[in-house]
């Protein structure tokens, strides 16, 4: 007689409970689950993107965050009360410029959020046109970030007119991209914020080492999510700033207009097939 087949929340996250191939599972649990379909994958880049922008705004911007608005709030502080390295003008204009960016895609939630395909589609072109406009911007000012890294470089990267409308346009974009990932609602993939995920993982470890069978399984899978997400905006973060120092501001920012063309075309790949009911592509309860 074939014993009956039991389902634990290991194998609806898709990959079984045990050591063998664990990291592979890992992977496939977070990026292949039929939940979310191309959505954990394409936020991973989101992700990654910025770890490149931040790396960008902080080295050669003024010491700024476009993309991290508590850490500009407390930035823009210091440049304030006269802190040297900081650019309280570009502070400002990118919190301003969040603030656009955060309505505009609150705006593309209402009007797109009803189908997660279509509502990425949108943040992700109009996220790619605004860094676009912050690479041309910078690469035809004929300023020492065009062509040198910030290494040794004494002032700033660019002047501070193309500074501020830089990590304006940057903070835009970052704001877009902050309000779709909401409302996209991927667990831990918020794209832009690591302080609840880093949280989560003493839970995480403590549901592996002390959990047993479908318990430990599940936090298996939401540790290797946690983790993918850390390490990915590390990753962007790491790269970008190697550019930044020894090659150009203008090639980090190359970068991550690329990966958001990357995200852009993955996100129309999947929004041009049908979404059956109930699918991936079904909007999630508003937040």
């Amino acid at each position: 007689m074939t014993e009956p087949i039991t389902t634990t929340t290991a194998t609806v996250a898709g990959w079984p409970a045990g050591p063998r191939g664990a990291p592979r599972r890992l992977l496939r649990a977070v990026l292949a689950d039929p939940g979310y379909g191309p959505l954990p994958g394409l936020l991973l880049i989101l992700t990654a993107i910025t770890g490149v922008v931040d790396a960008v705004s902080i080295l050669a911007l003024g010491r700024v965050f476009v993309a991290n608005m508590t850490g500009n709030v407390v930035f823009a502080g210091f440049a304030a009360v006269g802190a040297p390295g900081f650019s309280l003008s570009a502070s400002l204009f990118a919190l301003a410029g969040f603030l656009v960016g955060a309505a505009a895609g609150g705006t593309l939630a209402t009007r797109a959020g009803h189908d997660r395909g279509v509502l990425l589609r949108a943040g992700a072109a109009a996220e790619l046109a605004f860094a676009g406009i912050a690479l041309i911007l910078a690469a035809s000012s004929g300023a020492r970030g065009v062509s040198h890294g910030t290494l040794g470089m004494t002032g700033g990267a660019f002047g501070p007119a193309v500074t501020d409308a830089v990590a304006a346009l940057l903070a835009v974009a970052m704001g877009i991209q902050n309000a779709v990932a909401r409302r996209l609602a991927v667990p831990d993939m918020t794209t832009t914020v690591l302080t609840m995920t880093l949280t989560g993982l003493s839970a995480d470890f403590r549901g592996v080492i002390r959990g047993t069978g479908a318990i430990r399984a599940a936090a298996r899978v939401d540790l290797g999510r946690r983790l993918q997400v850390v390490a990915t905006m590390l990753a962007g973060a790491v790269l970008s700033a190697w550019l930044v120092l020894n090659v150009s501001v203008v090639s980090a920012l190359s970068l991550a207009t690329a990966l958001l063309a990357v995200v852009a075309t993955g996100a129309a790949l999947a929004a041009s097939r049908p979404g059956a009911p109930g699918t991936w592509r079904a909007a999630p309860a508003k937040r």
